[in-house]
């Protein structure tokens, strides 16, 4: 088995999908801390441990995009890197989120701001990824 991740495109991926999140919760702060229910002050902004969680919630994404996308179309493409963050974001993102948050009564808002981030992140990080192309390298066994 040979595993065809490309590192570089991996990380630069995250980065850019990161960036994107950065400006998607800023435009949208009022209406996520809302959904959250919760004030700006609430908000611990200098505890780094989310973001430090969160970027490597990141980098597990953008590594099972790279690591998969070659076994379902065959190569490491822009268009397969599109296609397979949008399988993933639809087959296990949205549905897993949608399913807590109607158990957790969160309104609908929520899953709107926090899925459609999601999706913009994993198609952005399928894009970025299938740009680089593929790195292989053998896997363990």
């Amino acid at each position: 088995m040979t595993l065809s991740i490309n590192w570089l495109g991996v990380i630069v991926g995250v980065v850019v999908a990161w960036g994107i999140g950065a400006v998607w919760y800023m435009a949208l702060a009022q209406q996520w801390l809302a959904a959250i229910g919760k004030t700006r002050e609430q908000i611990n902004g200098k505890d780094p441990t989310p973001y430090i969680i969160g970027f490597a919630c990141q980098i597990v994404m953008a590594t099972v995009i790279a690591a998969i996308m070659p076994g379902l179309f065959g190569a490491t493409t822009a268009l397969n890197g599109l296609y397979t963050g949008g399988l993933m974001w639809l087959g296990f993102v949205i549905t897993a989120m949608t399913l807590n948050h109607r158990y957790e009564g969160a309104p609908w808002s929520r899953t709107l701001i926090d899925g459609g981030y999601l999706l913009v992140a994993l198609l952005v990080q399928g894009l970025v990824i299938g740009l680089f192309g593929s790195g292989a390298m053998p896997a363990a066994a």
